[in-house]
């Protein structure tokens, strides 16, 4: 029990205690009342505690027993002036309307500077101690916690029972806090409580990365279909090694940052100004100097995903970084000292790729220590549940919604996901786009039958998709330069996955098909090209000798600005 010093902050404050009328402990209409505990009467009971102001929330419904209750608060305590405030609830076991009331009740309620709050938690239902503790916690009501409680003899009889204040002061409970934390860190410094999976072959796989993770500095490949998880599983090694960096006092595990570039979307001097850098004036455009990346990831860790994508003078400067630690930035003399541990990712079989001569047998090598091999979607069936299950968390949480199907409507959706009908081509980033899909339409939070048959006709039309041959059927242009070699992956994956590196996921599932597979050529045709200007003039090679004052470079401007793009940005910038 506090004393008066801990319980008024003032001693020239007024007291003001702030409770529900406790229907059933405050019960009572006889002169049998007076031989128990009743605990907004046992506020008056306490030489200790004196009380100048009681607020009693009550119903209407409760309006006799509210009298009764003031009536003899100003026998026991003549001092104590007793104020009723009369709340209208539907049910006081509902959170939301309890909260809401309570919320409306400390907004209108007038809190004076010079008096201290106390808060009696003792009646009212468990909903509405919880609500009281919130308002509090947050600060809507600048009031200690109150708690009464009768004599621990049930045999005695007692009315003035005994009570407690509750000081809120978070400070006084860091050393609890840290703990949590501590123990919550612990349980997240395997790679295992963050990838949810049934898969035995994929467990052991996550167990031989984290072992190598945590004991390794030398480069790590993920080598995968698209989709299947490299860039999630990188940012989860680096979110690994951080925490037992921070553990140790060893220098080489430390890791300061995380950069990340898809490789893919590099294309020519850009790719080397990215990753390398320039000196100001360099080359026609280098205005001032760049960093890039490899600088960047100084002291951290560099994930270069779709490596295979990598042209062959990237690759021997990117080798000579990793062997020598050093490099030098396009156009400067001065090497710039770096160190940084690698990761790799790529859809491609470099072994495959090194035969081909389009990857450099030493790189390979270089970055071969550690190779380990993502499943697919396909080859992870069992794990699809839970993934769904984890979608529709995610997405709830962004959108401060709970989303859940209907018993059939999961039945048919999970029958039709692990079926040999579902090819999920673009593995777990299908799943994602699908659950996207059906959250957004689903009418009140719920997915039903019907938004899943219309979801799995989107998807068996999305993997039916011919992209391949419409992109290598773009015959009819015509002009002075060559046709631009499109990556044969990337036509092949269909259109999904070049606009997936520059439109948002809510984007890519509402444009139409025939504008994605558009969007994506264009796409191509502008990588292809030094600037916006050829670029037009090639897309736009029949008709613009139909215009007086043809503008191939404006209308290609206009049209990517339609989808949110400019062409600087393309072969660049990814999401």
């Amino acid at each position: 029990m506090l004393n008066n010093n801990q319980l008024n902050k003032n001693v020239a404050n007024k007291t003001a205690v702030i409770g529900f009328l406790g229907t059933t402990l405050d019960n009572g209409f006889n002169d049998k009342r007076w031989q128990r505990w009743r605990p907004t009467v046992s506020l008056g009971l306490h030489d200790e505690l004196l009380v100048d102001e009681l607020h009693i929330l009550y119903s209407t419904r409760d309006k006799r027993l509210f009298k009764i209750i003031k009536d003899d608060v100003a026998q026991v305590s003549p001092q104590t002036q007793v104020i009723g405030h009369h709340v209208s609830l539907s049910s006081p076991w509902d959170f939301a309307d309890v909260y809401a009331e309570l919320y409306d009740f400390a907004a209108a309620f007038e809190f004076r500077d010079n008096t201290d709050y106390l808060l009696h938690l003792t009646t009212g239902t468990h909903v509405a101690q919880i609500c009281w503790f919130l308002l509090v916690e947050a600060g809507f009501i600048p009031a200690d916690l109150l708690q009464t409680s009768p004599c621990s003899r049930p045999d005695q009889a007692d009315p003035q029972g005994r009570y407690q204040v509750i000081d809120l002061d978070v400070s006084r409970y860091d050393g609890l806090r840290a703990r949590f934390e501590a123990e919550k860190q612990q349980h997240w410094q395997t790679l295992q409580a963050n990838l949810v999976t049934q898969n035995a072959a994929y467990q052991q796989l996550i167990s031989d990365i984290e072992k190598v993770a945590t004991r390794s500095t030398a480069p790590i490949l993920l080598m995968g279909a698209t989709g299947a998880g490299k860039s999630q599983l990188a940012s989860q090694i680096y979110a690994l090694k951080k925490i037992k960096s921070d553990s140790t006092t060893q220098a080489k595990y430390a890791l300061d940052k995380f950069v990340e570039v898809n490789c893919a979307t590099l294309r020519g001097d850009t790719a080397m100004s990215v990753l390398f850098g320039h000196v100001k004036g360099a080359f026609t455009g280098a205005a001032s100097n760049r960093d890039g990346l490899l600088k960047s990831a100084d002291n951290g860790l560099l994930f270069l995903d779709e490596i295979g994508e990598l042209g062959l003078d990237e690759q021997a400067m990117l080798l000579t970084a990793l062997e020598e630690q050093r490099f030098y930035p396009l156009g400067s003399d001065a090497p710039i000292n770096v160190s940084f541990q690698l990761m790799a990712g790529t859809n491609k079989d470099l072994r495959q790729a090194v035969a081909n001569s389009e990857f450099r047998a030493d790189l390979f090598a270089r970055l071969n220590t550690w190779t380990f091999f993502l499943p697919s979607l396909k080859d992870r069936l069992e794990d699809l549940p839970a993934n769904i299950d984890y979608e529709l968390a995610r997405l709830g949480s962004e959108q401060q919604q709970q989303y859940r199907f209907t018993v059939e409507a999961r039945q048919l959706y999970e029958s039709f996901a692990m079926s040999a009908d579902a090819t999920w081509q673009g593995n777990f980033r299908d799943l994602t786009a699908s659950m996207i899909r059906l959250t957004t339409l689903a009418e009140s939070k719920a997915i039903r039958v019907e938004d899943v048959q219309a979801e799995i006709e989107r998807l068996k039309e999305l993997w039916l998709l011919p992209i391949s041959n419409i992109l290598q059927s773009q015959n009819s242009l015509s002009g002075n330069e060559p046709k631009p070699a499109l990556n044969r992956e990337m036509a092949e994956q269909g259109s999904h996955t070049v606009l997936s590196q520059y439109l948002d996921e809510r984007t890519l599932i509402t444009i139409d098909p025939f504008d994605a597979v558009q969007l994506a050529y264009v796409i191509e045709v502008c990588i292809q090209h030094k600037n916006q200007a050829t670029a037009g003039r090639y897309l736009y090679a029949n008709s613009r000798d139909k215009l007086k004052s043809p503008n191939d470079s404006d209308r290609l401007r206009k049209y990517l600005m339609k989808f949110g793009l400019k062409f600087d940005e393309l072969g660049k910038n990814t999401l």
